[in-house]
């Protein structure tokens, strides 16, 4: 296998394909001459454990790139054993596959693993302590992976944005078009990160990690909080000609949510950057590279 060509390897199977970072990664494989593919629910259920089995027996692979995860991170407190399927069963049976097929496993976690109430960074070895159904599900995923296949990358980040899907940016867009005001939580800090460039750390991680096993921070660098994130998303919209609506900045108490938030989202990357050499772009340019995307004609992107 080592001396084929990118173009002829097994490809990489990416979980979650139609989702903000399994599509990115698939576009950031494609752009790089890397076969890949993401199969739909009907050839790969999550779900069936004979599924993932059996597809993985079928189709040759040469890693997996695990995105697919339940993150209604508020429907997850009500749905707590679909959740606890998607987000610890899944990756516990794909690690152990992968293990026994001598596969890499590169798997995608979060922030909501941590409780919030630390004063800096969050490093990889902090105590976790996961404030609901999605942070404890998602937390049992990497626990479960790293036991099942010592070749493993678990990668957490946090506060994901991109030009299309379910995201804050796409809701402020959404609701700037049609309100006048709009209250964003101001005491909630975090990452804002884009898809994109996790894709693209996903790729450099992959290509470079042997058969090692660990787990690695990646986000933007640099911090904010949810208002001055809306804030920064409304100044580039008004660039663009957009309808920008007042914000006012408001508690987490003013915003009751069914699930809790970590107050501290905010994750280190110097682990990846020595092990790597990945230097993330600042959450800014980001973001304006986003926003590039989606009004190409009045967004200069720094990307």
């Amino acid at each position: 296998m080592a001396s084929k060509s990118a173009e002829t390897l097994d490809p990489v199977l990416v979980t979650g394909g139609t989702g903000q970072v399994g599509s990115a990664t698939l576009r950031v494989l494609r752009e790089a001459g890397v076969a890949a593919c993401a199969p739909s629910r009907a050839d790969l259920d999550l779900l069936d454990e004979a599924s993932i089995k059996a597809f993985l027996a079928r189709n040759r692979c040469r890693a997996v790139i695990h995105c697919a995860a339940f993150t209604a991170v508020d429907r997850a407190e009500d749905e707590a054993d679909l959740a606890d399927a998607i987000n610890a069963r899944a990756p516990a049976v794909l690690a152990a596959e992968t293990a026994r097929l001598g596969l890499p496993i590169i798997h995608l976690s979060t922030d909501y693993v941590f409780g919030g109430t630390k004063p800096g960074l969050y490093k990889e070895d902090d105590e976790t302590n996961p404030l609901g159904v999605y942070g404890r599900t998602k937390l049992a995923g990497e626990t479960a992976v790293r036991a099942a296949n010592p070749n493993h990358a678990i990668i957490r980040t946090a506060w994901v944005l991109s030009a299309w899907g379910s995201n804050f940016l796409n809701t402020m867009l959404r609701l700037g078009a049609d309100r006048d005001d709009i209250s964003v939580v101001d005491d909630q800090c975090g990452c804002p990160t884009s898809a994109t460039d996790i894709a693209h750390a996903l790729f450099a991680v992959l290509s470079a990690l042997g058969d090692r096993g660990g787990t690695w921070h990646f986000v933007n660098s640099g911090s904010a909080t949810w208002f001055a994130l809306a804030e920064h998303i409304f100044s580039l919209a008004n660039q663009a000609g957009q309808k920008t609506p007042r914000l006012h900045a408001i508690s987490t108490a003013a915003y009751p949510t069914k699930a809790r938030r970590p107050a501290n989202s905010r994750l280190s990357t110097d682990l990846i950057a020595r092990d790597f050499g990945l230097e993330p772009r600042d959450w800014r340019e980001a973001v304006r590279s986003i926003m590039a995307e989606k009004f190409p004609a009045s967004v200069e992107s720094e990307q």
